[in-house]
């Protein structure tokens, strides 16, 4: 199970935002805490988050945007993931995300928010308590 092998992590970027330092920063910590990490590169649809996520078999995908454009796409990365049958997987989301915005994204099934300034160590205790499988 779980514990026989490292915590499989998918870091994705969805639509246009073209700034993925944060995520690469957090690729690298994760990957340092153990973890195995896959990170999509930038400008991924959701579609191509999902089929990745359905071809890697993560216990955890981390969304990452910058652009603003999160309650239109993170709402359909969520959709296509319910679409595949996939709900196992733990949905995290990071980057400028208003708290204004947070619990309608916790409603559709992503939690663990986490933005600029946020200390890796707390996002990487964070995954290793809250794993679904």
């Amino acid at each position: 199970m779980l514990q026989d092998r490292k915590i499989r992590v998918i870091v994705a970027k969805p639509g246009l935002d073209g700034h993925d330092r944060g995520a690469k920063v957090l690729a690298r910590a994760l990957r340092d805490a153990g973890m195995e990490v896959i990170y999509t590169g930038l400008h991924q649809t959701p579609a191509q988050i999902v089929e990745t996520v359905v071809q890697e078999d993560p216990d955890v995908l981390c969304l990452s945007i910058l652009s603003g454009a999160h309650n239109e796409l993170f709402p359909r990365v969520m959709t296509v993931l319910k679409e595949k049958g996939i709900d196992d997987v733990l949905v995290m989301a990071g980057g400028v995300i208003p708290d204004d915005d947070i619990e309608g994204l916790r409603r559709l099934g992503i939690e663990g928010f986490y933005g600029p300034g946020s200390k890796l160590q707390d996002i990487i205790d964070y995954i290793k308590s809250h794993l679904k499988r």
